[in-house]
């Protein structure tokens, strides 16, 4: 007679006298289901609720926290300049989980991007921190200052990446905003957006010479790029990083 694991493979006993071709196709069949499975992905770009798939075998969830807005750009008047740096981007984590650690359901919820600031040298907002529960978080990008005129030259630094999170197996920082400067009143167009892990680097904007605004952050997690402002120029708002997201792939049997 033959016997099955506890994940359901049929083996023989010493006392079995079944042809060996037959426990071979047995263990095939059954092994076809219980190791190699099926598998149930669950994307969420918006907060919800992880509900566990029958049969699950192993679930493995990824968290990008949201990516930090750039700041405003102040009005400049003749003979002065302003630029803002770039905003950080999102953390990200994953990590493996069996299905009792995992639980039946969890909350998920997903960081949203940080806005840009309102027109003026006013500070952008931060990325929100996405989570898988209590089991994995990734904290949103910093949202970079606002830009103030300068005369002559001046150096604002990028916003920080995404940090500190909690739980998981592994973790990446998000790229840190590119610093804001302007050189003998000329705007450096260095004011990237930082990368995330699911999201490029969000490249500056324009030339020097006229006003140009930041460009929002890329999905998933990537904060925003700045402004700059030339001699006599309005204020100018900031742009909005990028929203993160949870994946959550189960093997199920």
């Amino acid at each position: 007679m033959s016997s099955t694991t506890t994940k359901g493979i049929q083996y023989p006993q010493n006392t079995d006298n079944t042809r060996i071709w037959e426990l071979m196709q047995a263990l095939a069949t059954t092994a076809d289901g219980i190791i190699i499975g099926n598998v149930d992905r669950q994307i969420f770009t918006a907060s919800g609720t992880w509900t566990r798939p029958a049969g699950a075998i192993l679930v493995h969830v990824q968290v990008q926290g949201g990516g930090g807005g750039s700041g405003g750009v102040a009005a400049t008047s003749s003979g002065q300049a302003a630029c803002a740096p770039g905003g950080g981007g999102g953390e990200y984590a994953a990590g493996w989980f069996t299905p009792a650690a995992a639980g039946s359901s969890v909350a998920v919820t997903v960081g949203a991007g940080g806005t840009g600031g309102t027109a003026g040298a006013n500070t952008a907002n931060n990325g929100g921190t996405s989570s898988f529960g209590a089991l994995i978080t990734a904290v949103g990008g910093t949202g970079s200052g606002g830009a103030t005129v300068t005369t002559g030259s001046a150096s604002l630094g990028g916003a920080n990446g995404g940090s500190g999170g909690t739980g998981g197996d592994w973790r990446i920082a998000g790229g840190d905003g590119g610093n804001g400067q302007v050189i003998t009143l000329i705007p450096l167009k260095y004011n990237n957006g930082g990368a995330s892990f699911l999201g490029n680097m969000r490249r500056a904007t324009g030339i020097a010479a006229s006003q140009t605004g930041g460009f929002d952050g890329y999905a998933y997690g990537g904060g925003a790029s700045g402004g700059s402002n030339p001699a006599s120029q309005t204020a100018l708002a900031g742009n909005n990083g990028a929203p993160g997201i949870v994946i959550v792939t189960t093997y199920t049997a």
